[in-house]
């Protein structure tokens, strides 16, 4: 595999990148709007529809694992990852659409249940992709600085799906009317909400498939068959990844900032609506500071990581971003910031959220470009190229924002005795107060513990210029043997 690997053509690296809207897609719908959907429109107490979606991390965290170590064991004739990316595309959009639909006549804990068995499959059928086609990404390329650009090129589109649809959806499905003043709590918005999201996550998915079907004869394949996909194999490849160093800090990390992430997302319309007074329209023109966000981010990445090595920087732009996003929010508090209405408060949250956004995705694309450094230190160690394994631990992290996240959210809400289906001419300051106070500490602390866990991660460009030297000096040997032993055993002319 590693002879000689072209160069990816632009349509294919275009491709790769925008399978990342589907992720994007269900984050933004799953991590902002599944919690005020059930909870707000619907009426589901916050502690059950967050308890139900926290519950979908049992189930993630048998299936992930399973997923990529399925994938890395996979023989097919197109490779190993293919298979599970474009068979993973209608089930993926199908359970996505459902979850905007529940049966009627369902009480508060069957509701539960209901979502707490969508969200598994709608979360199986996505990891079922995200896993696969994340751990292309080492294969794809091998260079240091490389890989970050691809990274930062997926990080866009995700945040396009992410942001795109919800700014989308904002202006054309939730609008103001008579009935509703908040559009995004009008009933009749998710139904085109949904099958929107559906539509785009299945065109994604087989973009991403098809657009990068003709790099298959140049990815690592499995050429032996092993010890196969049964579930002593899997248990022994988990516990050997936990061995490595810089997989446990990159993992440590990536819970925490998931966790983040995903309070964040389940609780940004609630700041946005109740605490900011914001129209749909404004929420939606602030939808496009992330846009902005990615857009800077995808470019500068490789350059910080160059300067500053990718740990350094992964962890300053967490804490830095950090700090400058939780600031409208600690100045509302004290009744420092611009009030609702006031003309300069809707720019001023854009150019924050813009400058946030970027440093936070420069951390999230420098800790992915991790990731796959660690690959390679791993297959040096334990001579096992497992790349599966170890985005599955990725998608495992990433499903935390909707899992433990939403968790957080739903305890936040708890706490601050935030009640459901509250118009908002009840809303109180104090109730406004009580939010914030129980937000803040939680948001900071959750990034803050994270970044420090990245301080034992070990692999800097030199050390992985080195693995990857080993590796192809390995390779190489192993070919000139397969070779001799070839020449050896062949009959005689």
């Amino acid at each position: 595999m590693h002879m000689s690997i072209p160069t990816m053509t632009r349509p294919q690296r275009l491709s790769y990148g925008f399978g990342a809207v589907a992720n994007g897609v269900k984050n933004a719908a799953f991590s902002t709007y599944l919690l005020l959907y059930y909870n707000q429109v619907l009426g589901v107490p916050a502690a059950i529809v967050s308890g139900a979606i926290a519950l979908t991390l049992l189930v993630d965290a048998v299936a992930d694992p399973f997923i990529g170590r399925w994938s890395d064991v996979t023989r097919s004739r197109i490779g190993r990852r293919h298979p599970f990316i474009l068979g993973s595309a209608l089930p993926t959009a199908v359970f996505f659409v459902l979850a905007w639909f529940p049966p009627a006549g369902l009480d508060d804990l069957q509701m539960g249940v209901w979502i707490f068995v969508i969200a598994s499959l709608t979360r199986m059928s996505i990891s079922a992709f995200e896993i696969p086609s994340s751990a292309m990404t080492p294969e794809l390329t091998d260079s240091y600085s490389e890989r970050t650009k691809l990274f930062g090129l997926r990080y866009w589109f995700g945040y396009v799906g992410t942001f795109g649809f919800t700014a989308f959806s904002l202006a054309v499905f939730f609008v103001a009317t008579p009935e509703f003043e908040r559009g995004q709590l009008n009933p009749e918005g998710y139904v085109k909400f949904a099958w929107l999201g559906g539509g785009l996550i299945f065109l994604a998915i087989l973009t991403c498939g098809f657009g990068t079907l003709k790099r298959v004869p140049f990815l690592r394949q499995r050429d032996e068959l092993g010890e196969g996909a049964t579930p002593p194999s899997h248990l022994k490849e988990m516990f050997s990844a936990f061995r490595n160093r810089g997989f446990l800090a990159i993992f440590a990390f990536g819970v925490f900032k998931y966790t983040a992430i995903g309070l964040y997302s389940a609780t940004t319309l609630y700041f946005g609506t109740y605490v900011f007074k914001l129209q749909s329209g404004q929420l939606a023109l602030l939808t496009f500071d992330s846009l902005v966000a990615a857009t800077l981010a995808a470019p500068l990445a490789p350059y910080f990581s160059r300067w500053f090595g990718k740990r350094n920087t992964s962890m300053c732009m967490a804490i830095g971003g950090i700090v400058l996003g939780l600031s409208p929010l600690v100045l509302t508090y004290f009744d420092l910031f611009f009030r609702p209405g006031h003309p300069y408060l809707v720019p001023t949250l854009f150019v924050i959220g813009a400058v946030y956004g970027s440093m936070i995705a420069i951390s999230l694309i420098n800790t992915s470009s991790m990731l796959a450094d660690v690959v390679e230190d791993h297959a040096v160690r334990t001579g096992q190229h497992t790349a599966g394994v170890f985005f599955a631990a990725s998608s495992f992290m990433q499903q935390c924002s909707a899992g433990l996240g939403i968790l957080a959210a739903g305890i936040v809400l708890e706490l601050s005795q935030f009640p459901a289906r509250v118009e908002l001419s009840q809303v109180t300051v104090a109730m406004e107060k009580s939010l914030l106070v129980h937000y803040i500490p939680a948001s900071f602390g959750l990034w803050s513990v994270g970044a420090l866990f990245l301080l034992l991660y070990p692999i800097t460009e030199n050390s992985h210029r080195e693995n990857v030297e080993r590796l192809r000096a390995r390779e190489a040997e192993a070919r000139e043997q397969a070779i001799r032993d070839g020449s050896f055993g062949s009959p005689v002319r």
